[in-house]
Order: C-alpha cells, then structure tokens, then sequence
C-alpha cells in the first residue's frame, strides 16, 4: 500500500490485452462415426512417450490431473518457452478439433504444418483445469501436423492434459477412442443461501465434464467437481444429480440429494442494503480519524488491516497510537463496542496492497483462523474482510474461512475486496472462493478502480470511471453464482484516494439503479434487474472526511433507499 498517497496499486490492463482474455473458445461440434482423436499418448499416461519437449522442459506428473493418473508439467525458463509437440498423422483436405485441458502458468495450444492456416489459442494463468479448444482444415497434400502447447517467458509452469486432435482417422494409430465414463460418487450439498445450492462430487476417472440436474431438469454443465445453481426460491427443496461426460457420451446419472435453500432476511443485524468502508489504522495525509469519527451512513467498517506475523498465515492487529494522535487500545475497542450499539458492523481487514499474509497450505489456513477468531475476541471485531491482492490459494483460503466460521459462529460477517482483474472469471481463485464459501458469505465489494480496461459479461471491454464499466462487470458476479445480496460497488471516496477509477456519487447511484430498477444505465443494460443488491463501498472513511463526506453523503441515503 502506498501511505503516502492511496492504498491500491495501480494495475492497468490495456483493452489490447483484456479483449484477448476474451479469445473465444471454439465449441466441439458432433462428431461423426468416423472421427478419432488422432494425437497418442494423449493423456501422458506412458510419460513423454511421442511427445517432444524443447530444453529438456517437461515431465509427467501423477498429481494435479485432468483425467486419468498422469499429466504433462512443462516449466519456462531463461528463452525458452517449454514448447512440447507431437507430429499427428492427419487426413487431407479435412476439418480436425484441436483442444486440450490446461492449468497453471500462461499456456498455449497450436498447430503448424496444416498447409492451411496455422491456428493457436492461449489462456492467462488458471488455478483450476480449463479447456484450450480451437479447429484447424487441412491442405490437399498435408499427411501430418505437428500440434504443441508452450508457456511464456518468466511465467509459472503450465500443466496440460488429454490432448485431442479429433477428427478424420489419419492412420497413425491415435489413442483408443473413449468410453462412456461412469456415474459420479460423493455428490453432496456443500452450502445454501437463500436463493442458491452449492454442490460438489468425486472426480469420475475420463470424464471431461459434468452436467447438473435440478429436480430431474438439465441447469448447467461444468468441467471442474462442484456447482453452485441459483435463481432459486427461498425456503425451498430441491433434488439434485450429476453426470460425467466426455466424446463418447453421458453416463448416468449419480445419487439424488436434496438442498434446501435459506429462509430470506439476510445477515442479522445488517440492513439488506448496505454502505461499507474502509477505516484507516495509519497517517497517509487523509483525515485522521478515530472509529467514532466514521460517518453515521457506514453500515459495515473494515479496520485496515491486520498485519502478518512470523508464523505463516497468522495475523495480528497493532493499533497505530502514534500515528493516530494518541488514539490507545482501550479507546480503540470502547469505540468498536460504541459503533455496535448503534447497529454498526466493525470488521478487521486482512492484506491490502502490501499485505503479505498467505494461507497456502492446511497449517497455515489453520494459523489463519485461529489468530482472526483470537482478534475478534480480543477487540470484539464481528469478522473479517479478505483483501488479498497479491493471490490467494482458493482450496486454503476457503479452508481457513470455514475454520474460522466454526468458530465464530452464523453471526459473523465476512466480506471480500478483489481487484476488477480476480473476478474476471469463475475459475479465478478469488471468485472460486467466494463461490466455496456462498453460504457464510456477506458481500464481494469488488474494486471497481486502479484497474483500466476489462471484459463486462457481454464480451465487450469497458473501461474504468463509467457507469457501463460497473453495471457490465457487475454482471459477471451477478450470474456467475454470487447471490445479489453478496455484491457490492468498490469505489474511491476522493480523486486522492485511488490511481484512477474516481467517480462522482452520482455515478454510483446511476449504477445502483441500473443494476437494481432498470434505470440510469449507459450503454449496457442488464437482461434483468437485481433489486436484492447489496450496496457499495469505498476506500476510504478518512478520504471521504477529507473530502467533507461527499461520498458518504450522496452515495450512503441512496444505497438505503434502493428497492
């Protein structure tokens, strides 16, 4: 964080660069009765066997896999760019489906040599398996291609799984063509709100993807082991059941199990539309304030931010006396308890810019818990905001949440600050654990600034400080799986309090109504309107002081008002 001036890095993403992120994926079409994959040793099941990697950079691994028991791990390094390749034998003047699942560092998929046009597709970095696709035709004399995936240059280690060159047979005695793969185990309900059920199953050995029944009706497909279906009734039971899919067809389907979706009324003791913001524990040339200072419309208030200590994940909180004027312990909880009594939320946020708190493994989630759940006695703080902006593990971090929820108990409130950038995508390891932890989860105020241009979810790129820019990512989170009530607008209280993305209340409000009535949008309007919204937030309490509460004031009545 730079307490000099503002709290956030300023990350900006070209339109360039996220109009690429948008690369479309090719969808497999129906294959015909003749068609094959083509590729050998597809799934890396025999190590390197037929493959080809440049310096020596691959191997095979027997975990983490897409299918089967082994998987290729090729790691950048220096100039070399970990390019593995296969000459596949092909069919002249034929149509072939290139893919292939992907994790881990920037990762390519390509072909050459089709006497055609060449083709490639790429993926940013991926916490979870995703499927590269891409089709490619061939010349009237081409008898084989060379298909290869490669990183990039200084990223992190890909991962890529059962290759497929599917189409025409051309003679070179591909892999056996796949069987249908069996019925999923385990399937379970994994949390509720009041309008979604969380679901999640065994991995099913071949499978390369699942579709999802509700109430015996198909509502959605995944490639990964869990789902979250929403634009459910409150109250209500629902019956569930999966199925593994894959080429060669569908299985059956597994075991049914019921979800009962949660009665409405929210988070208790929280209004159901609400103001967040951030209080600073420091001196950056805003306001200094005290906890009794924070204006009276801020519903939720994240003290920021703990600090990390030497034992990994664990935090602790060190109130800045000298730097807030004298402010003492004792002062500091009298005023947690003063704005509770008022019906206040006070919260300790865990990470910022420079925060350096990381939950990568089962001692360190543990760590995590048990110090947040120790501050919270201590200060009588009522959760706890995760503001991590230099990465997250998704399998840990949701590990540690649950953990320190069981401690708490149902009346804590958690929240969440990512970066435009994390909540891109579902397969984001910040959208995937506030996908894992929906049911305990308050509200994701994303950072709607410090960020430039980004995809909305029509496609389209809009760029930061416009009210299409917040309606249109908004959108994302809104039918990516997040309940309304758990979404929230993040913007800077003052021109100073943020690199970029500053937006006047009105704008806001014109966002909130957009999202919530149907009214005041830009360009984008949404296919439906979200009246349960959360509200929004803003860094910062001090910078809005410095500014004479102007955010407070325009935004706050208004975020009270909506429907």
């Amino acid at each position: 964080m730079d307490r000099v001036r503002r709290r956030r890095r300023t990350r900006i993403w070209s339109g360039a660069v996220t109009a690429a992120l948008a690369l479309s994926l090719t969808t497999i079409g129906q294959a015909s009765a003749a068609d094959v994959n083509n590729a050998k040793n597809a799934g890396f099941e025999s190590g390197l066997s037929n493959w080809t990697c440049s310096a020596g950079s691959g191997t095979t691994v027997s975990s983490p896999v897409h299918g089967g028991t082994a998987a290729l791990r090729a790691t950048p390094a220096g100039q070399d760019n970990a390019r593995c390749s296969q000459t596949v034998a092909v069919q002249p003047n034929s149509t072939y489906t290139l893919s292939a699942w992907v994790q881990g560092g920037y990762t390519y998929l390509g072909v050459t040599g089709t006497g055609t046009t060449d083709v490639s597709t790429w993926t940013p970095d991926s916490s979870t398996w995703k499927q590269l696709s891409t089709t490619f035709s061939t010349g009237s004399g081409t008898r084989s291609v060379t298909v290869y995936t490669h990183g990039w240059y200084g990223q992190a280690a890909y991962l890529a799984d059962d290759v497929s060159v599917f189409g025409p047979d051309g003679g070179g005695g591909g892999d056996p063509t796949p069987t249908v793969p069996g019925a999923p185990t385990g399937l379970a309900v994994s949390g509720t709100t009041s309008s979604s059920v969380s679901l999640a199953w065994n991995t099913v050995s071949g499978a390369t993807g699942y579709s999802v029944y509700r109430n015996g009706t198909k509502v959605t497909a995944v490639t990964g082991t869990s789902a979250t279906v929403t634009g459910l009734a409150p109250s209500t039971s629902y019956s569930f059941q999966v199925t593994a899919t894959n080429a060669a067809g569908e299985s059956p389907r597994s075991a049914t199990v019921t979800g009962t979706t949660r009665p409405t009324g929210g988070t208790p003791g929280l209004p159901r539309h609400a103001v967040t913001g951030y209080w600073q524990n420091f001196n950056n040339g805003a306001a200094v304030q005290r906890l009794s200072d924070v204006q009276s419309q801020y519903d939720i208030i994240a003290v920021a931010f703990a600090d990390a200590t030497g034992t990994p994940g664990a935090v602790t909180f060190n109130l800045d006396s000298a730097g807030l004027g004298g402010y003492t312990v004792d002062q500091f909880k009298a005023d947690v308890r003063a704005k509770q009594a008022a019906g206040k939320k006070v919260i300790i946020s865990v990470g910022g810019e420079r925060g350096t708190v990381s939950v990568n493994d089962a001692a360190s989630a543990t760590n995590f818990a048990n110090s947040v759940h120790t501050l919270m006695q201590s200060y009588g703080f009522d959760g706890v905001d995760i503001d991590l902006e230099n990465g997250l593990n998704a399998t840990y971090m949701t590990q540690a949440l649950r953990a320190l929820s069981a401690k708490a108990g149902p009346s804590m409130i958690l929240t969440m600050a990512p970066q435009t950038i994390d909540m891109q995508s579902t397969s984001n390891s910040y959208f995937r654990t506030a996908l894992n932890v929906q049911d305990i989860l308050t509200v994701v105020n994303m950072q709607y600034y410090n960020s430039g241009s980004m995809l909305g979810c029509d496609g389209k790129v809009y760029s930061q400080g416009s009210v299409d820019f917040l309606t249109a990512l908004a959108c994302i989170q809104l039918e990516g799986g997040l309940s309304p009530s758990q979404v929230g607008l993040g913007l800077p209280a003052s021109t100073r309090a943020a690199g970029g993305g500053h937006v006047s209340p009105t704008v806001v409000n014109n966002a909130l109504d957009c999202l919530t009535r149907g009214t005041n949008c830009g360009s984008f309007r949404p296919a439906r309107t979200y009246p349960d919204l959360r509200g929004a937030m803003t860094w910062s309490t001090n910078w809005d002081a410095t500014a004479g509460n102007a955010w407070s004031n325009g935004v706050g009545p208004h975020v009270h008002a909506l429907p």
